[in-house]
């Protein structure tokens, strides 16, 4: 059984991937039809759309009541986009230059925005100390998913007030053919939404068959799944040379993972955090985002030195969770 759930989890993941990708395609061309301009384009709906199996994998895993998939999903997918996916970025393009100031401004909401979910999944302690909401969700609540997806939406709020720098638009589609990408936009949400069920149902059996728990399943195996679409585009961008699109990717990516992916699940089903696992997953990940954040601030940008760096970072986050869970987890 293991062999079979092993291959339908990456086939699913797959076809999750893929049928993300052509939604994107077809999104595109839809929104060219409508004359929306390439900011909107280029940047909100792509930051978005590369978590998109990550929200479709959020809101399956809430509705199947196995919410903890979707928080290792965001854990893992976050320290991979902060490691392992920059690191591979930088060896390609041996060294990354950030001198956009938008992307500079981006990098910092992205250093407090991933420290709200860490507050909020914690902040019981804080109002059970004072006596107050003694039933409070030790973990996320709908109420703290709520506030993340009010981050999330300033969030688009602010890419939005910089429309103006990015007022090209797009060339348009003729009309003849916008029946043809509604049906693959449908289409493709379709199997979006199916292959997102085998995914976290496969998951959920192999997480039983290793003997694992559902968090650790998702920070390593359905992470690497749905974190396919960043590698793929961040790879694609630094060989074109267009590596302040890559990094935009990836912040713009861990915000909507840290947001909207968490809101969404949270509000569908609160999710109770008990785990050591969690507590040293998301130090990781505090801690990879500073590291980041430390190189791209520096004058050098991020070096082929530091790179090879963020990729050991990755392989000791392995080791070290997987040291845990054998030996007090």
């Amino acid at each position: 059984m293991f062999l079979i759930n092993l291959v339908v989890f990456i086939v699913a993941c797959l076809v999750l991937v893929k049928s993300s990708s052509v939604l994107v395609k077809a999104l595109a061309k839809i929104a060219s039809f409508l004359n929306i301009n390439e900011f909107a384009i280029g940047f909100i709906l792509v930051a978005v759309a590369t978590s998109l199996p990550e929200t479709f994998v959020g809101i399956l895993s809430a509705i199947n009541g196995t919410p903890q998939l979707s928080v290792g999903n965001v854990i893992g997918a976050n320290v991979l986009d902060l490691t392992l996916i920059i690191g591979i970025a930088v060896l390609l393009s041996k060294k990354i230059n950030i001198e956009s100031k938008i992307i500079k401004e981006d990098m910092i909401y992205m250093l407090i925005i991933i420290f709200m979910p860490v507050f909020l999944i914690v902040d019981h302690l804080i109002w059970n100390k004072f006596g107050l909401f003694p039933n409070m969700v030790h973990g996320l609540s709908r109420i703290d998913g709520i506030i993340l997806l009010t981050v999330f939406v300033f969030y688009i709020y602010k890419l939005i007030k910089q429309e103006s720098k990015f007022s090209k638009i797009m060339e348009s589609v003729p009309k003849r053919e916008l029946g043809k990408h509604m049906l693959l936009f449908i289409f493709s949400l379709f199997f979006m939404i199916g292959s997102a069920q085998f995914v976290v149902g496969s998951a959920e059996k192999l997480s039983i068959d290793l003997n694992l728990s559902q968090l650790l399943v998702g920070l390593f195996l359905i992470s690497f799944g749905t974190t396919m679409p960043e590698i793929v585009f961040t790879s694609k961008a630094v060989l074109a040379n267009h590596e302040s699109m890559a990094i935009g990717d990836l912040i713009g990516s861990i915000i909507t993972n840290s947001t909207l992916v968490l809101g969404i699940t949270a509000v569908i089903m609160p999710i109770t955090i008990n785990s050591l696992l969690y507590v040293t997953s998301t130090m990781f990940m505090l801690f990879s985002a500073f590291i980041f954040f430390t190189f791209a601030e520096s004058d050098n940008g991020i070096t082929f030195n530091e790179g090879i760096s963020l990729i050991m970072l990755y392989i000791m986050f392995i080791v070290v969770e997987l040291y845990i869970k054998f030996n007090f987890a």
